[in-house]
């Protein structure tokens, strides 16, 4: 189970850890959002040593409610950051997260690897189209609406079914175009109530028959700070038991805010599942 990353092939059967950096001033947790090169390349070095596979790189702040950033401004705010970091780290790989067909294929020609995208196509046409011209993996991720909107589009005849089918009908779409490196995430904390996030997480391995690397995002997210009465800045252990049930189920990849615990979890979990196979 591999993906080609610029001519790197990553084998993602040992679960590898994505690092959150987010060049926003709005997320969610105040603890990822970097703006001056200074802090970014600090904080960037400091995800590397950790152990980070790959660093996904935000622009547009995807919570609820978030302020709307034009195409302008989000490219703006993306592309010096990847040049920047292509400049000091030249191995480094970087995920773009965005929904832009325009922004995804600027950031992939000045060094970016692989596409993040929250609404798999959903929310621009072109976007498919241009991964498969591109020729980059792409992470497509399912929710429901956009991010305005989605915390009131929570209903579903059987939510595992029906993000099921969702996903086979945005892969059909992507491999007739030509798309070859696919990675699903099922989208915690998207359309998905506190109650249906741990329903899908109790039910992960699901999705291990669709043959695809799983990413699993479930970082600080308010499924885990408001069912313990925390804060995000707060929910770094909540976050780690949840890593690790992920690991278990079989997800190949973990965003995290926090990479070094992260890469932690990874290392146990894979213990486990060797004993488990002796």
């Amino acid at each position: 189970m591999t993906i080609n990353c610029k001519g790197q092939l990553i084998d993602l059967k040992s679960p590898k850890v994505m690092g959150i950096l987010n060049i926003t001033p709005d997320s969610f947790y105040g603890g990822s959002r970097f703006s001056d090169s200074k802090s970014v390349l600090k904080r960037t070095e400091a995800m590397l040593a950790e152990g980070a596979t790959f660093i996904d790189i935000g622009a547009y702040s995807s919570r609820p409610g978030a302020a709307h950033v034009s195409e302008v401004e989000e490219l703006g705010r993306i592309v010096p950051i990847i040049e920047l970091l292509i400049k000091e780290f030249p191995l480094i790989q970087i995920s773009i997260d965005t929904f832009r067909s325009k922004v995804a294929a600027e950031c992939i020609q000045n060094g970016a690897s692989l596409i993040n995208d929250i609404s798999a196509g959903l929310l621009d046409e072109q976007m498919l189209s241009t991964v498969a011209k591109l020729k980059v993996p792409y992470i497509m991720m399912h929710m429901k609406g956009d991010p305005k909107n989605m915390q009131s589009k929570t209903e579903y005849q059987n939510l595992i079914n029906d993000i099921r089918k969702y996903f086979s009908e945005r892969l059909r779409l992507a491999k007739d175009l030509g798309i070859v490196d696919i990675v699903i995430d099922p989208g915690f904390g998207f359309a998905k109530t506190l109650e249906q996030n741990y329903e899908l997480l109790s039910n992960l391995e699901l999705f291990r028959n669709i043959e695809h690397p799983l990413l699993v995002g479930v970082s600080r997210k308010s499924m885990i700070y408001k069912l313990l009465d925390k804060q995000p800045e707060e929910a770094l252990n909540g976050t780690t038991a949840l890593n690790m049930a992920a690991l278990l189920k079989g997800a190949n990849i973990l965003r995290v805010h926090d990479v070094k615990e992260a890469v932690g979890c990874v290392k146990l979990a894979e213990q486990l599942k060797s004993e488990f196979i002796s």
